[in-house]
C-alpha cells in the first residue's frame, strides 16, 4: 500500500483531470459519472488503514461535497445525471467512510436516498449498468438495514432483485462458452448496452460474483448459497486463465492464455470474493482470493505503480499498439500507462490492496476470529467485549511460515480459525506456544479453541512445493503455494508519451526468445528446483523476486507471435529437436513480459 501511495493512487487527482478539482463529485463541471466514486472507494481504505493525513484530506473533499449536496427528495450526486449506477459505487465509499470516521451524516443521507430509490424505482427502473450491478446497491442496503432495521429497506431489496439481471439463472444455463465476438453480442447496437453485451462483459461478471452471496443473506435459500460456486466453476471451465482470473478483454475471451483480463475485473473479482467469504465462510474462496491478489493484481502494474495496464495476458510477449487479441478492446489495451484504452481502471484499481488488507481477518459467528488470507498485518478488534490486538508476521507468499501473536487485554476464551489452503495437502503444521497441534485438513479452517492470553504465539507452516497444473490445449503452468510462475522475457521499454509528474505511457518489446516447451511431469515435480532469494522492500520485481524456480526446457521454433501476440499455446505434448536448457521462472507479477502457460515436451 505504501508503494501505491507513492504511485498513482497518491497523486491521481494531481495528474488526471477526471478526478481533479473540476470533478462533478466535487461540484465542478468535469467527469460526473463513475470515476470520482471509483477513486474514493479505494482511497478511503488506503488512507485510513495507513493513517495517511494527506490522503484523508483528498478523500474528505469528495465526502464533504457528497454529504452536503443531497437534494430534498433524497437524491445525491451531480445533478447532470440521475443514473443509479455511479451512486452504487459512492454508497460503497460512504459505508467505508462511516465505519472509518463515525460521521453522523452518512446514515441519514443513505436512509433518505434509499427511500427515494424505493419510491422511484417502480417508474424509473434499473437500466444497463445498474441493472447488471444491482447487487452492489443491495449490499449497501443490507449494510444500512443492519444498523437501522427499517423494514422499508427490505422492500427496496426486493425491488432491486426483481429489476436486476438474474445472474443465478444466467449461470444455471450458461450459454457463453466460446470467445465472444462483436458480431455475436451486436456491439454496434444500442451503444453496446444490449443485455447480451452486458451479460458477457468482464467487469459485470466480476461484480456479479457477489450477487448470490448477497442475495443469500436475504433469502436464506440454499440454492443461492450454491449459485456462487456454480458461477465460479463456469467461468473457470470456459474462460479460466492460469492467474486465477477469467478472460475478459472486454468481453469473454475463452481459455487461450494470450487473451487478457481487465484490471477493473481483477479488483472487482477480489472484492466479490471478499464479500462471498464474509457470507459463506468457505476456505476455498480464500485460496482464489490469494491466487488473484498475489499474481493478477500486481502483475498488471509497473513496480512503482505509476503505470498500469487495461488488459494483462498470462502469455504476454509484447506490450504495444496492436488490435489483437482483444475481443472488443482497442489497440492501447495492454500498454502500461496512465489511462490506456479507457479510464475506468485508472479510477477503480485503488481498492485492490486496501480492501484485501481490510479483509485479511474476519470475525466468526461463534464470537471468534478467522484468518482469511495471509499477509503481514496488525489487527485491533474486540472479542466478546475484550480488546484484542493481533500481530501477524510473515514473508508469505514467498516463504512458508506465518507467526501470529495474540494480545488480548484480559485472558479470553474464543475460537481462532486458520485457513488451510487446498494445495497444502496433509503437510500444514500448526504450533501454539511451541506445542504441535493436530494435523489440519486442507481446504478447511483449522480451529484452535482455547483461552488466549497476551503473548500467546500461533505458528502456521505451509508446504510451498512446486505444483504443475494443466490448462488450455493441455499446457502447463507452475505454482508454488499461491504464487504462479512465469518465464521472464527480456524487456525493452519504449516511452510512448509523457503525462504530468512521473506518469507516462509505455510500450515494451521482447529482447529475448520466449517460445519454450517444458520437460515436466505433473505427477512429480522433483525436476523443478526451488531457489529462495531476497524479497526486497518492493515485492514482485525481477531484481528481488523472492523465489525462483529452475526447470528443463527446449525452444519450440514453430510457436511464434503474430502482430505482437503469442499464438495459442500448441497442443501438448510437443516435440522439439532443440537442445535442453535450464530456464528460470519467477513470480508472475515480476515478469512484465512473460510466458505462463507452456506446452509440454513428449517424454
Amino acid at each position: 500500500m505504501e508503494v501505491q501511495v507513492n504511485g498513482l493512487s497518491g497523486h491521481l487527482d494531481e495528474v488526471w483531470d477526471d478526478v481533479g478539482p473540476d470533478s462533478g463529485w466535487l461540484g465542478g463541471k468535469g467527469e460526473s459519472w463513475e470515476r470520482g466514486p471509483y477513486f474514493v472507494d479505494g482511497l478511503i481504505p488506503l488512507a485510513w488503514q495507513l493513517g495517511d493525513e494527506r490522503l484523508k484530506a483528498k478523500a474528505n473533499r469528495f465526502m464533504e461535497w457528497t454529504l452536503t449536496h443531497a437534494s430534498a427528495n433524497g437524491m445525491f450526486g451531480p445533478a447532470s445525471n440521475d443514473d443509479w449506477w455511479p451512486r452504487m459505487v459512492m454508497l460503497k465509499a460512504l459505508t467505508q467512510y462511516q465505519e472509518a470516521t463515525d460521521d453522523a451524516r452518512v446514515i441519514p443521507l443513505m436512509s433518505n436516498y434509499f427511500e427515494y430509490q424505493r419510491i422511484t424505482l417502480p417508474t424509473r427502473p434499473l437500466r444497463d449498468w445498474g441493472k447488471f450491478r444491482w447487487q452492489d446497491n443491495a449490499l449497501s442496503v443490507i449494510w444500512l438495514y443492519n444498523r437501522t432495521g427499517d423494514p422499508k429497506l427490505l422492500e427496496l431489496l426486493q425491488l432491486l432483485h426483481q429489476q436486476g439481471f438474474d445472474w443465478k439463472a444466467n449461470f444455471a444455463d450458461f450459454r457463453y462458452t466460446e470467445r465472444i465476438t462483436p458480431e455475436l453480442i451486436k456491439l454496434s447496437e444500442n451503444n453496446g448496452l444490449s443485455d447480451t453485451a452486458l451479460a458477457t462483459h468482464g467487469v459485470n461478471n466480476g461484480q456479479a460474483l457477489k450477487a448470490a452471496p448477497v442475495w443469500f443473506t436475504v433469502s436464506g435459500n440454499e440454492s443461492d448459497r450454491q449459485a456462487f460456486r456454480v458461477m465460479v466453476d463456469a467461468l473457470d471451465k470456459y474462460h479460466g486463465l492460469p492467474n486465477g482470473m477469467f478472460s475478459c478483454d472486454e468481453h469473454f475471451g475463452g481459455l487461450n492464455p494470450s487473451q487478457g483480463s481487465e484490471l477493473c475485473t481483477v479488483v472487482e473479482t477480489m472484492y466479490s470474493l471478499e464479500v462471498a467469504m464474509a457470507v459463506l465462510g468457505e476456505a476455498w474462496i480464500g485460496d482464489r482470493l490469494e491466487h488473484i491478489a498475489f499474481n493478477a493484481l500486481p502483475g498488471t502494474f509497473t513496480e512503482d505503480m505509476w503505470a498500469h495496464q487495461y488488459d494483462q495476458e498470462p502469455n504476454q510477449v509484447e506490450v504495444s499498439l496492436h488490435s489483437k487479441p482483444w475481443t472488443t478492446d482497442g489497440p492501447e489495451s495492454n500498454l502500461y500507462g496512465l489511462a490506456p484504452h479507457f479510464g475506468c481502471c485508472t479510477a477503480n484499481f485503488h481498492q485492490g490492496w486496501p480492501k484485501l488488507t481490510a479483509n485479511l481477518w474476519m470475525s466468526s459467528a461463534d464470537n471468534g476470529l478467522a484468518a482469511i488470507a495471509y499477509a503481514p498485518c496488525e489487527v485491533h478488534t474486540s472479542v466478546q467485549g475484550t480488546p484484542v490486538r493481533i500481530v501477524e508476521e510473515t514473508e508469505y507468499p514467498f516463504r512458508n511460515s506465518i507467526r501470529i501473536r495474540l494480545e488480548p487485554e484480559a485472558e479470553t476464551r474464543f475460537p481462532l480459525r486458520l485457513r488451510i489452503p487446498s494445495w497444502a495437502g496433509d503437510k500444514a503444521v500448526i504450533h501454539v506456544n511451541g506445542e504441535v497441534q493436530p494435523t489440519p485438513k486442507a481446504g478447511t479452517f483449522a480451529v484452535v479453541h482455547r483461552s488466549w492470553k497476551s503473548g500467546d504465539i500461533v505458528e502456521l507452516h505451509l508446504p510451498l512445493e512446486p505444483r504443475v497444473t494443466r490448462g488450455f490445449q493441455q499446457s502447463v503452468s507452475i505454482n508454488r503455494g499461491p504464487l504462479l510462475f512465469s518465464y521472464a522475457i527480456a524487456q525493452d521499454w519504449v516511452k510512448l508519451r509523457d503525462h504530468r509528474q512521473k506518469s507516462a505511457d509505455w510500450q515494451v518489446y521482447p529482447a529475448s526468445e520466449w517460445n519454450y516447451a517444458l520437460a515436466v511431469d505433473e505427477n512429480s515435480t522433483s525436476t523443478i528446483r526451488t531457489e529462495e532469494t531476497a524479497i526486497g522492500q518492493t515485492p514482485f520485481t525481477l531484481r528481488t523476486p523472492g523465489v525462483k524456480l529452475h526447470a528443463t526446457a527446449r525452444k519450440l521454433p514453430s510457436w511464434r507471435a503474430v502482430d505482437g501476440v503469442a499464438d495459442p499455446v500448441p497442443q501438448s505434448p510437443v516435440s522439439s529437436e532443440e537442445a535442453d536448457e535450464q530456464i528460470e521462472l519467477v513470480p508472475y507479477a515480476a515478469a512484465k513480459l512473460r510466458i505462463t502457460a507452456f506446452p509440454v515436451l513428449k517424454s
